[in-house]
C-alpha cells in the first residue's frame, strides 16, 4: 500500500476540480482528500494500491488537463488515517 500527495498547479480553482476529484476516485479503491490551498493550487492525499492512485491521478489528469500546468507527486507508504474520499473546505 502506498500513499502520495499531488498538487496540481494552473486553471485549478473554483473550476469544479475537487468535485471532479472526488467522484473520479469514488471508482478507484483509494482514500483520502482533496482540498483547495491558499496559493492557487489544489492538494489531493490518496492512499491504497500503488495502481489504482496512479490510475486515479491518470484519469482525474485527463478530465482536468486542459486546467493543469504542473503536478507534484510525494510518495510515502499507507498510513492507513483515511476513510473514505473526502473534499475538504
Amino acid at each position: 500500500m502506498a500513499s502520495a500527495l499531488i498538487r496540481y498547479s494552473g486553471y485549478v480553482q473554483g473550476v469544479g476540480f475537487r468535485f471532479t476529484a472526488r467522484s473520479i476516485a469514488r471508482r478507484y479503491a483509494v482514500s483520502g482528500y482533496v482540498r483547495n490551498l491558499s496559493d492557487g493550487r489544489v492538494e489531493v492525499a490518496a492512499e491504497g494500491a500503488e495502481a489504482e492512485i496512479r490510475a486515479f491521478m491518470e484519469d482525474l489528469a485527463s478530465q482536468m488537463e486542459p486546467n493543469i500546468d504542473d503536478v507534484q507527486v510525494s510518495w510515502a507508504e499507507d498510513t492507513g488515517e483515511f476513510n473514505g474520499f473526502a473534499v475538504r473546505f
